[in-house]
């Protein structure tokens, strides 16, 4: 341990544990209670000593007050149309939280429908969800404080701006769906949990229920539910008509669920199970009457495009509509009473139209290669907005009528940034078992290619979760100060379908680490960078897959930014949702899937006196989805055994969770400390 960093003493204790035969140590289990005074003196003493660093680091507030410059721009969101009026998102620039408008016409003068930013002093209060109701009354929003995972929901009244008494709690990974009546809506909770306990325990038994506007919560209807399937959760939608429920019922992050339906016209209808088998994903589209189109992966890992009519369900029944084709569809939407497809073509985005016969119309002419999203409406619709964005482009919204294939430049987001000065290539490159890995790689036009360049990796790789170009002020910052930016599709997203997602999941998760590594191995060999200037960053899942490649390969980086990850593969499924994540991980209880988590799990892999690279890690103490325990017993261990010079710290953030809603001013500072951390280890020019 070099001297000059004095980490805290981390207690140990004796706890042992046996999985199939193997007695395994965990010797800083203590830590995962984050309410014990001992781990709260912990989190303290690791921040005292990161945040002594990072404020010692020159280049935090010249690149901090670059980033709030980039910042500050207008950013909206592509309208959409509900209830015979327009809403979208807008933030001036540095506002903590983006703000929900509405109006009645384009031509009419926005107003301020909800501003989160009033509803605490430091934007810690994010809106994480909405629903309007048919008719335009009325606005369902949900919330959530300190980044956690669970909402309170409400109810506006859309034309005076003023909320009912309305409030449901105890609301996780749900939306709300209105019944055409504008009576009330659809969403799914979970029981109360225990208040001292609520941001680590495990979530089984999700409820579907159905909320009255006007009534309070203990009044409200129970749907449906399976007290004899724990894992079970719930998503209702009603249909465009009006008809019907839809229930899509999903077990984990698992790529497969069932699809329920109940006629809604009927007061006595009983819930329909339409796909009762696990076998596929299943993504309703809309429907005609009794035809019901779906988006399936069923004998077709790219996606499909099906239609079942409900009063003949069989599946010898069924018919395809738009086949499988060569590029992984990613959605469908129906607009116009034509299709509109999002399909991913070696990462990034093209759209196709088709008729809903499923013969092709257009290809939708985008502004070059990115990212694409949008296209929201309804199936009368023949007007749509979609956004369009890459690496260096922030996000552009274009107007589409569908009739006549005309897309209108809407809006165009300036900022103090000249795009014309980068370039992003896509590359190809072999992994360790001869797999083709395509990789994005966006840097100063004519950097030369010494092998001196610092240059940045990140990457995913899980849940089929697909990466393609993305805009990130973030990133325009690494790039001005001279870095590299390196996004290879990794195994386990979805960039080519179920297939790809499968090749890097349970006993395939080697494949992904390796990918990694290859990525960082090719970047070496064709001369952007060496091992010196080379960092690894990831979230998440990603965070996962940059302990394990630090682990794996110490050598091959000089730093490494792994944030919320997931970072105990023996016990990650023992809190909140982490059960959810054996779909994609496998279980510790499996002895086969024990052995090849034990393999990779960065806790377990750190070996005593090794020269790590220089680690930030970063977590929340608020993050519910990934415990903070993760990255606290990982800081622990990692700083035990690290026998480098290199900093090896965690910065934890207060009052906030796993990402979502995380406010401006806590990003501006978490990047501007990582990037200046990069800088210094990366000994990276002024």
């Amino acid at each position: 341990m070099a001297p000059q960093f004095q980490y805290p003493q981390t207690r140990t204790v004796d706890q042992v544990d046996t999985y199939h035969g193997t007695r395994i140590a965990d010797p800083y289990r203590w830590l995962e209670d984050p309410n014990a005074a001992d781990t709260k003196a912990w989190v303290e003493a690791q921040n005292e000593v990161t945040f002594g660093y990072l404020k010692t680091l020159p280049r935090v507030e010249p690149i901090k007050a670059r980033l709030t410059q980039l910042w500050n721009y207008e950013r909206y969101s592509t309208p959409f149309k509900r209830g015979g009026r327009y809403f979208f998102y807008k933030n001036d620039g540095l506002q903590n939280q983006s703000v929900l408008y509405t109006l009645p016409t384009l031509e009419a003068e926005a107003t301020v429908l909800l501003d989160p930013n009033t509803l605490s002093e430091d934007g810690t209060i994010a809106l994480s969800g909405i629903a309007v109701s048919e008719d335009g009354k009325y606005l369902a929003y949900g919330l959530s404080s300190s980044g956690s995972d669970w909402m309170e929901w409400k109810v506006r009244n859309i034309e005076t701006g003023e909320d009912l008494d309305d409030l449901i709690k105890w609301v996780k990974f749900s939306g709300a769906a209105w019944t055409h009546d504008s009576q009330g809506f659809f969403y799914s909770r979970y029981d109360e949990p225990n208040e001292d306990t609520q941001f680590e325990d495990v979530n089984y038994y999700q409820k579907l229920f159905y909320h009255r506007v006007g009534t309070p919560q203990s009044e409200d209807t129970l749907i449906y539910e399976r007290p004899d399937q724990k894992e079970w959760g719930f998503s209702g939608s009603v249909t465009d008509d009006g008809r019907y429920l839809v229930i899509s019922v999903w077990r984990g992050t698992e790529q497969r669920n069932l699809v329920f339906y109940k006629d809604l016209e009927d007061p006595e209808a009983e819930v329909v199970e339409l796909i009762p088998e696990f076998e596929a994903q299943y993504g309703l589209i809309d429907n005609d009457g009794t035809t019901f189109w779906f988006q399936t992966d069923l004998d077709a890992p790219r996606s499909r495009v099906i239609a079942i009519d409900i009063t003949q369900p069989d599946k010898a029944n069924w018919q395809e509509i738009i086949p499988e084709s060569e590029e992984t569809l990613e959605s469908v939407g129906l607009l116009n009473h034509q299709f509109i497809a999002d399909y991913l073509k070696d990462a990034y985005t093209t759209i196709k139209i088709f008729d809903l016969q499923g013969r092709f119309v257009r290809t939708v002419e985008l502004p070059g290669i990115g990212s694409a999203g949008g296209f929201d409406g309804k199936k009368d619709d023949t007007e749509t907005f979609y956004s369009f964005t890459s690496f260096t482009v922030p996000s552009r919204i274009y107007r589409y009528n569908m009739a006549t294939g005309e897309s209108e430049l809407f809006r165009e987001a300036q900022v103090d940034f000249d795009p014309s000065q980068y370039e992003t290539q896509q590359v190809f490159y072999t992994s360790q078992d001869g797999t083709r890995i395509p990789m994005f790689i966006t840097a100063k036009k004519g950097l030369a290619r010494n092998g001196q360049n610092p240059t940045l990796l990140y990457g995913y790789g899980g849940f089929n979760i697909s990466l393609s170009p993305s805009f990130s002020v973030s990133n325009l910052t690494w790039l001005e100060m001279g870095g590299i930016y390196a996004v290879p599709n990794l195994r386990g997203g979805g960039e080519y379908g179920e297939d790809w997602h499968q090749a890097g999941i349970k006993l395939n998760k080697q494949n992904v680490f390796d990918d990694f590594i290859a990525a960082a191995e090719w970047l070496i060999e064709n001369n952007y960078t060496n091992a010196k200037k080379l960092a690894i960053m990831g979230g998440s899942n990603g965070g996962l897959l940059v302990g394990a490649c630090l682990t794996q390969r110490p050598d091959l980086f000089a730093a490494a930014l792994p944030a919320v990850g997931v970072m105990d593969m023996l016990r990650f499924n023992q809190f909140t949702i982490g059960w959810a994540w054996e779909s994609d991980y496998g279980s510790p209880q499996n002895e086969d899937e024990f052995k090849a988590l034990y393999a990779y799990s960065p806790l377990h892999n750190l070996k005593v006196d090794t020269a790590y690279p220089a680690v930030l890690i970063t977590t929340a103490d608020h993050d519910d989805r990934v415990v903070p325990a993760h990255s606290f017993k990982f800081a622990a261990a990692l700083q035990a055994a690290h026998a480098g010079d290199s900093p090896v710290m965690i910065r934890i953030e207060t009052k906030a969770g796993h990402g979502a809603g995380k406010p401006t001013a806590k990003i501006i500072e978490e990047v501007a400390d990582k990037w200046a951390f990069l800088a210094e280890v990366l000994e990276m020019k002024a």
